[in-house]
């Protein structure tokens, strides 16, 4: 009995500490903009065509320096960077910036998806909206948190299982069934994907390896550009990030 009661206790403590640290993290910005130096907050707006993955791992930056607002509209490509310009538009906030973020994510039944991909970008520039799309999808950008996929093709299907293989070690999973809202990013698969490696950020080699395998493709034909992600340049943005301020 004695056992089983100190077992127990044990349990409490655990879930106690777990929970006066997701308080303590609720209150505390996670990362900020290396020095930054302006009086006033940078107002970004983020759509993204993902409700849960991209809009938690945006969220939950929390950068205190900046005014960031992320939605998650549910809609891909063309769609999304027209609800996009409707929201920005309709907004009495003046946003400093727009950024969409969304996936090539080809479908073999429907040829034209990569071309309505290549259009979204292209219409997005032309309405002064910045673009951080991922081909084939997001998870290509989580992935790159753990190891340095050198921009070969990669189906979708293997992001989950190659993610869950980093995520193993620390007892958690991605996309799980427990989870009602399907895919998502926990506050614990969080903080692994910022926690230090070798005395970095995962995120800053995430940002350092999607610019480097970025820059071996061109971008005159981006549907062509598997597999590459530019949500490294709204991450940038993101953490003032430039060539006197490097990620830490």
């Amino acid at each position: 009995m004695k056992m089983k009661n100190k077992k127990q206790e044990q349990e409490l403590k655990k879930k106690q500490h777990k929970a006066q640290l997701k308080q303590k993290k609720n209150k505390e910005a996670i990362l900020d903009r290396t020095n930054d130096t302006r009086n006033e907050k940078l107002k970004i707006l983020i759509t993204c065509e993902g409700k849960n993955t991209e809009k938690d791992y945006f969220n939950q930056l929390r950068i205190a320096s900046m005014q960031v607002e992320v939605i998650g509209i549910g809609d891909n490509t063309i769609s999304l960077v027209k609800k996009t310009i409707n929201i920005r538009d309709s907004k009495k906030i003046k946003y400093d910036e727009v950024w969409c973020v969304f996936d090539a994510d080809p479908k073999p039944d429907n040829p034209k998806q990569l071309q309505n991909f290549n259009e979204a970008i292209w219409l997005a520039e032309k309405n002064n909206i910045n673009v951080a799309y991922s081909h084939q999808a997001f998870e290509y950008w989580l992935l790159l948190h753990f190891n340095d996929y050198q921009g070969e093709p990669m189906d979708r299907k293997l992001y989950k299982q190659k993610l869950n293989e980093f995520l193993k070690p620390y007892n958690l999973k991605y996309d799980s069934s427990n989870d009602k809202r399907g895919k998502s990013i926990s506050s614990e698969m969080f903080d692994i994907l910022m926690a230090k490696v070798n005395g970095k950020r995962r995120v800053c080699h995430a940002i350092e390896r999607a610019e480097k395998i970025s820059k071996t493709f061109s971008d005159n034909n981006p549907a062509k550009n598997e597999s590459s992600t530019k949500v490294f340049l709204l991450m940038k943005k993101l953490l003032g990030i430039d060539e006197e301020n490097t990620c830490k």
